[in-house]
């Protein structure tokens, strides 16, 4: 018989009910979505952005490191998880971007954490770009440092923020916005940080593939690559068709990064499947360059179709097109038709988008043909919602 004494469960999660009711009232649920290995939908929702992760050279390359390294890196880069597949990966991947060294880690998200922390500690100012990834914010709030935010894509606030300053300083920004598609004025965000003493970091997840020259990048492309002072990080999992994330810079940086980065020390290293096939997609695009230069050409005629149809889209600088909806409920509504009429499109709305305004993320593949680009926008026109048309 119970105890008359023991209190009533209580459910310790209850405040979890009332935030998902918050959150279909404002149009923000998230769910998972399996997809089949085969689907008949057009895809303009990956990053896939040249078409590589099933290409047969990337799959052969992460058959081929599976089989002889096997399934798993079996433990941290420190201990048992370099291989001789990854020092090969890096050295290519460094050379290809032109900086000193490599170091590559799990992921794109845990490259960025890498490095903001450990560039960075008390004492030191970041200044960072209003519209970066979550992957910068997280960095930023891990690193102790004392943060400030400035706005989007403006090198004279970042200026006046470092010379507000005393001591270390480290300005970080995406290369290329993954929301909009714009890209940073790197140039721009260099003399600041020579004038002003302080360190550039730059994620470039959205740049490498499709810009620079055959695809280096966007520090290639603004004459930043190896430049003193300047660090870059990428993933893997974009351009490359693959998964993991790399920091590239000089090489007492990346000998810092060895010695100081919790999410390279603690984690298990990439696994070798992945590390082939990133290091056969590298090689695939280092004899093909003009798979970036088509992935911008895609771009261009998406958006130059959509807004000559009236809709509002941002001119892309790379390979993502962002395109307008009325609301949050209109964009999961609007993405949903679209996967009904067999295109899958990327749907953003708060928090992911730091303005509040929902979008259709399209994504420029350099593999699209001109079929596809223009079933693409005929469905996206015919399923548009009301009011996101300017005609």
């Amino acid at each position: 018989m119970p105890d008359q004494h023991t209190p009533a469960p209580v459910d310790v999660f209850s405040w979890i009910d009332e935030a998902e009711q918050a959150r279909e009232m404002a149009g923000l649920v998230r769910t998972l979505r399996p997809r089949p290995a085969s689907s008949p939908l057009l895809d303009l929702a990956s990053n896939d952005y040249l078409g590589l992760s099933r290409h047969p050279e990337t799959v052969r390359g992460a058959r081929e490191a599976a089989e002889l390294w096997g399934t798993g890196a079996t433990g941290s880069r420190l201990v048992t998880g370099t291989t001789e597949l990854h020092a090969e990966l890096e050295r290519e991947l460094a050379a290809f971007c032109g900086f000193e060294a490599a170091l590559v880690l799990s992921s794109g998200y845990a490259a960025n954490l890498a490095a903001v922390t450990a560039l960075s500690d008390r004492g030191t100012l970041v200044v960072s770009d209003a519209g970066n990834h979550a992957s910068i914010v997280d960095g930023c709030r891990l690193s102790r440092a004392d943060t400030a935010v400035v706005p989007h894509s403006d090198p004279d606030s970042a200026r006046k923020t470092l010379a507000a300053h005393e001591g270390r300083a480290l300005l970080v920004t995406d290369s290329v916005f993954s929301v909009d598609g714009d890209a940073a004025p790197l140039a721009a965000h260099a003399r600041a940080c020579r004038a002003e003493g302080a360190a550039l970091l730059v994620d470039d997840a959205h740049g490498l593939g499709v810009l620079g020259e055959g695809g280096r990048g966007a520090l290639h492309a603004a004459g930043l690559a190896g430049a003193p002072g300047v660090v870059a990080t990428l993933t893997l999992s974009k351009s490359l068709g693959s998964q993991g994330g790399a920091v590239l810079g000089p090489a007492k940086v990346i000998r810092h990064l060895v010695n100081t980065a919790r999410t390279f020390i603690f984690d298990t290293g990439l696994a070798p499947a992945a590390t082939g096939a990133a290091l056969a997609a590298l090689r695939l695009l280092e004899r093909e360059p003009e798979r970036a230069d088509r992935a911008r050409a895609v771009a261009a005629e998406l958006y130059g179709r959509l807004t000559a149809s009236g809709l509002t889209a941002a001119r892309p600088d790379a390979a993502v097109v962002s395109v307008r909806a009325p609301s949050a409920s209109a964009a999961l509504r609007w993405a949903a038709d679209c996967r009904e009429a067999g295109l899958s499109v990327g749907c953003f709305r708060p928090p992911s988008v730091p303005d509040g305004i929902s979008r259709l993320r399209l994504t420029a593949r350099a593999d699209l043909t001109g079929d596809e680009i223009s079933r693409a926008v005929e469905t996206i026109l015919k399923t548009a919602p009301a009011g996101a048309t300017d005609r």
